[in-house]
């Protein structure tokens, strides 16, 4: 059928932060191709500077002081084994569909409100790992300038401000800088030990004793809370360029590397916090080996001398920066997503940065960190149950056309809730936390996350095949699926609503308006309802539009 175009009021006119994509990134949307204007290198280097954490060495120390050597690094392992597996299709996806990690759980099982949850999820993973880190500076700036740990908590969320309300342009200057002062104060103590006391590494694989099979499930589930991370690298790989005959090996090697490949670092780095831990139990205490700041100092100190301090209290500041900003910065995507879906407004991405370090703060405030591997142990249960469901969906029920083969994310052709993805996700979850809490005993509840991943990745194609995949569309996408038969995806279209042009993928065909409506709009539209979804396909006619957005795209680097 031909609509004709309804005038339903005013347009929308969005407040100035949400309009300006220069800081907003898109937060809500489809990255377009107009902005995704850095090289796969570029891109790949921003994303892996968010790897900068000093958690891994207080995650990989606790680990080892609970469950020994030999327990732990099987337990680390097994960990990243998962999370790199895990990791690949839903890295590939983001890049390829341009999309983040919200969007993509909404067309990968879950629909347009049944996501709501996993945005809080997602939140939540932003919320805890800043407020760990932030601690983890404030232990810094307390050791090294005598700095009380509650002004620490407020100067760590103060100081991460700026880059992030600047949005992707600025976090990829701000990695870019500091990654070589990070890298060398990575390195330097293993360095000053291998010199210095050679021995302590054949020490360290035989500290406490042999194998348990509990503490290879306890060390390994509190290691897979880290499983979130790929949420924060996909944040930056939607800006990746699409992928060509030309830049093909770059593309796939910067999202490899940047997406799952962050975790072979991430291993690392908990063992090597664990060794400095080992290194440093003699000169300071048993809480102390816990906090990055102690440990690297001891290491560091037969080579710094007098400097050692403000020298590691450096790398320390350094590399909490570099993670806390994409703490803010996903935690931000991630608040917008879900309060835009909840109240259908949206004041601008840069608001929801303050809501993200407001409640880390409160946590920090409150010693969080002294609960860290109760938190990420129970933390691990549903995120694993969350990202194991849409995994499944990728590689399973994609491939073998029980879902459709592109990730829908909009409002309008969308059922508010997938039963494959979201029911799955809840089973998994309430299974594995009722067996983390000791209802089927103490080796189910050290491996609680595993009955999670196993539970979501079995049910989700078996709830796929028993609905036929049919709550994956409420209707087609003829604009800008892929049976749209469109020959540029980058055609820019001009929104019926705010008036603004936007890139075909971006855009609805609206029944309500009568024409094409952007993805954002669409969202926050409050009397149109389910009209979309139930009208079945709608012909509109989209008219194409010279113009390009308002924003500059950003320059190469």
């Amino acid at each position: 059928m031909t609509v004709t175009a309804v005038k339903t009021g005013p347009k929308r006119r969005y407040a100035w932060l949400a309009a300006n994509e220069a800081s907003e990134d898109f937060s809500l949307r489809y990255a377009a191709h107009s902005f995704r204007r850095w090289s796969p290198f570029a891109v790949a280097s921003t994303a892996l500077g968010g790897i900068a954490y000093l958690a891994d060495f207080a995650i990989g120390a606790s680990i080892v002081m609970l469950h020994g050597f030999s327990s732990a690094a099987l337990a680390i392992g097994i960990a990243a084994v998962v999370i790199f597996a895990t990791g690949v299709p839903i890295a590939v996806a983001c890049a390829r569909y341009g999309v983040d990690m919200d969007l993509l759980t909404r067309g990968a099982g879950f629909g347009y409100f049944g996501s709501t949850l996993t945005s809080l999820i997602y939140a939540s993973f932003t919320v805890i790992f800043f407020s760990l880190e932030g601690s983890i500076m404030a232990q810094a700036f307390q050791l090294a300038f005598g700095l009380p740990l509650a002004l620490g908590y407020l100067l760590t969320t103060l100081i991460v401000l700026p880059f992030v309300l600047f949005g992707m342009r600025a976090l990829a200057r701000m990695q870019v800088w500091t990654q070589p002062v990070w890298l060398v104060g990575l390195v330097l103590p293993f360095v000053v030990v291998l010199a210095t006391h050679p021995e302590r590494f054949g020490q360290f694989t035989a500290f406490g004793g042999g194998l348990s099979l509990t503490g290879v499930g306890l060390g390994a589930g509190v290691a897979l809370s880290l499983i979130g991370q790929i949420g924060e690298q996909a944040d930056y790989l939607r800006f990746m360029p699409a992928k060509t005959e030309a830049n093909r090996r770059a593309w796939w090697a910067a999202v490899i590397a940047a997406g799952p490949g962050w975790v072979v670092l991430g291993a690392l780095k908990q063992l090597g916090g664990a060794f400095l831990a080992f290194c440093a139990l003699g000169a300071i205490g048993q809480s102390a080996v816990l906090e990055p700041i102690a440990p690297y100092v001891e290491a560091v100190r037969p080579a710094l001398g007098a400097v050692t301090l403000p020298l590691a209290a450096l790398f320390v500041i350094v590399s909490q920066i570099k993670i806390n900003t994409t703490n803010a910065y996903s935690g931000s995507l991630s608040f917008a997503n879900f309060f835009s879906r909840v109240l259908h407004r949206h004041p601008g991405r840069a608001w929801y940065v303050l809501v993200n370090c407001g409640i880390a703060l409160a946590l920090m405030e409150f010693g969080a960190f002294a609960f860290l591997n109760t938190i990420l142990g129970f933390y691990s249960n549903v995120a694993i149950a969350w990202i194991g469901a849409v995994v499944a969906d990728l590689v399973i029920c994609k491939p073998l056309g029980w879902s459709p083969p592109y990730v829908e994310f909009k409002r309008a052709y969308l059922y508010a809730v997938n039963p494959v993805g979201f029911g799955s996700m809840v089973l998994a979850s309430v299974v594995s936390v009722i067996a983390y809490f000791g209802a089927f005993g103490p080796i189910a509840a050290a491996w609680s996350p595993f009955i999670a991943l196993v539970l979501a990745m079995v049910a989700v194609p078996v709830t796929a095949r028993l609905t036929g995949g049919r709550y994956y569309l409420a209707r087609p996408n003829l604009v800008s699926g892929p049976d749209s038969g469109a020959a540029d995806l980058t055609e820019t279209h001009v929104c019926e609503v705010c008036e603004d042009p936007y890139e075909l993928p971006d855009i609805v065909d609206c029944v309500h308006h009568g024409g094409a409506v952007c993805s954002l709009c669409c969202t926050l539209e409050t009397d149109c309802g389910q009209a979309c979804q139930r009208s079945g396909p709608v012909l509109v006619q989209l008219t194409a539009t010279p113009r390009d957005r308002s924003h500059t795209a950003p320059k190469t680097g």
